[in-house]
C-alpha cells in the first residue's frame, strides 16, 4: 500500500507517519505540502494508493481536489484529515467520495482506529457527521419503514449490503460480485449514509428492525 499524505503541516504530516508506523508499517509513505505537488504525485501512476488530505491547503479548495482526485483517478482512495467539524462539511466531503473524515481535534486513539479501519477497507464516518436530527431512524411520511428503493438503494448496493451485514470483507465482497474493492467502498459508503449508520453492526440492526429481505448472495 502506498499513501500519500497531503497537508501543509509538518507537525500533522509527523504525527501521521508516527501513527502510519504503526498500523502500516509496511506501506510506503509519501508527503506533499499542496494541491500542485498531491496531484503530480497521484498523476505519477502510483498504485494503491491511498491519499490522507487536509482541506485546508493553501492552494486548493480541498473539497474540490477531492473531486478532482475523484473523476480522474476512481482507483485511488481518499481519506479527509481537517479541522473541521461541520457536518455540511463532512457529508460533502463523503458524498464526493470520500473514504473517511477524521477530525483533527479527534483524540489520538481514535485516529489511530479511524486509519486502521481504512486501511482495512472500511469506512470511518465520525458521529458528528450526523446531528441528531440526522440520526433519528429514517421513515416516511406516513411513519411506515422505507423500502431500499425509497432510500435509493441499487440492487447492486443491495447484494453488497447482504455481504456487508453478514460479516464478508470488502475483498469476499468484490470477489464475489466481480467488482473492484474500492467500488465496494465507494457503496459501502453510500449504504452508510443512507442507512444513518456508522458500522455493520448498527446497519444489521436498523434492516433487522425494517423488516427487509435482502438478495441471497453466496
Amino acid at each position: 500500500m502506498n499513501i500519500l499524505l497531503v497537508d501543509d503541516h509538518a507537525l500533522i504530516r509527523d504525527a501521521l507517519r508516527a501513527i502510519l508506523a504503526e498500523i502500516a508499517a509496511d506501506s510506503i509513505v509519501t508527503e506533499a505540502d499542496s494541491a500542485r505537488k498531491a496531484m503530480d504525485f497521484v498523476e505519477s501512476g502510483c498504485s494503491e494508493l491511498l491519499v490522507v488530505l487536509d482541506l485546508g491547503l493553501p492552494d486548493s479548495d480541498g473539497l474540490e481536489l477531492l473531486k478532482t482526485l475523484r473523476a480522474r483517478h476512481p482507483s485511488t482512495a481518499v481519506a479527509i484529515l481537517s479541522s473541521s467539524t461541520e457536518p455540511d462539511v463532512m457529508a460533502q466531503a463523503l458524498d464526493a467520495g470520500a473514504l473517511g473524515f477524521i477530525p483533527k481535534s479527534a483524540p489520538r486513539a481514535v485516529m489511530l482506529n479511524a486509519l486502521n479501519l481504512i486501511l482495512s477497507g472500511g469506512t470511518y464516518i465520525p458521529p458528528e457527521a450526523w446531528p441528531a436530527r440526522r440520526l433519528e431512524a429514517t421513515a416516511v411520511p406516513d411513519g411506515r419503514a422505507p423500502t431500499p428503493a425509497e432510500l435509493g438503494l441499487t440492487e447492486r448496493q443491495l447484494h453488497v449490503l447482504a455481504m456487508l451485514v453478514r460479516g464478508s470483507s470488502n475483498k469476499a465482497i468484490a470477489r464475489s460480485l466481480s467488482i473492484a474493492e474500492v467500488t465496494v467502498k465507494h457503496h459501502v459508503t453510500s449504504l452508510m449514509r443512507a442507512l444513518k449508520v456508522q458500522n455493520r453492526t448498527e446497519a444489521a440492526s436498523i434492516i433487522s428492525r425494517y423488516g427487509w429481505r435482502l438478495p441471497e448472495v453466496t
